[in-house]
């Protein structure tokens, strides 16, 4: 297993489905390499990822600045990619869409650069989802399609599980309006009545990301109320 076991323990427990297990194990380990920056680098990519699979936005994105900033001082560029994708998908999470549309651009070219192609193809899963979210569904396909070649050529099987994952949501969850099935979800508690505090407690995000969330929607519904927003919903049978 070797001297350092972690992060790839955390990992494989959240490969499991056991996330709870991954979320604990990681945070151990990334508070045992509090002062080790080499070692720690190692983790924080793993952390902000498990954090995420446990919905904690909080940890993921503290984890995601920190290994920015790590890349940053040790200068190097397989951090930062790693640092640019752990970015993307933070705010991918949080509903901040264009931004991790351009994060992730960055961290797949990197990949790119390196020749690190299974990385790359896990970039393009994310960028597959910032794709839908903007409702650009034949864009995500291509994404999808294009790392599920190189899964396939690599023989990484759990990742093509992933592909099939994705593809199948994607067919089955085109959300009227073009919106994100977070998006639909806030719609659903404004349509009850919540407000943003209550939606945020809810779902376990910020009253920032819930507003942020109302705006794309309004957006996209072309609405500027919440009543507008409730009637659309009622109309298209979200509620």
């Amino acid at each position: 297993m070797g001297a350092f076991p972690q992060p790839g323990l955390a990992l494989l427990r959240l490969a499991q489905g056991r996330t709870e297990d991954a979320l604990a194990a990681v945070h151990r380990v990334a508070a045992e390499t509090e002062h080790d920056l080499v070692r720690r680098s190692r983790v924080l990519a793993a952390y902000a990822e498990i954090a995420l699979a446990a919905g904690d936005t909080g940890t993921a994105r503290d984890a995601a600045a920190e290994l920015a900033r790590a890349a940053d001082g040790l200068a190097a560029p397989y951090l930062r990619a790693v640092a640019a994708g752990a970015r993307g998908a933070v705010l991918l999470a949080e509903g901040e869409v264009e931004g991790a549309g351009e994060a992730l651009r960055d961290a797949w070219s990197a990949w790119q650069e390196l020749e690190v192609p299974y990385e790359a193809a896990r970039v393009r899963l994310l960028r597959a989802e910032v794709f839908r979210a903007l409702g650009d569904h034949d864009s995500a396909g291509m994404e999808l399609e294009s790392a599920r070649a190189v899964f396939e050529r690599l023989g990484a099987a759990p990742q093509l599980t992933r592909v099939d994952r994705l593809s199948r949501r994607g067919a089955a969850h085109r959300l009227p309006g073009g919106l994100t099935p977070r998006e639909a979800e806030v719609l659903r508690h404004v349509a009850a009545g919540a407000t943003n505090r209550e939606i945020a407690a809810a779902l376990v995000i910020s009253e920032k990301t819930v507003a942020r969330h109302l705006n794309n929607m309004f957006h996209k519904l072309d609405v500027c109320s919440r009543a507008a927003a409730t009637a659309y919903a009622y109309e298209h049978h979200l509620v």
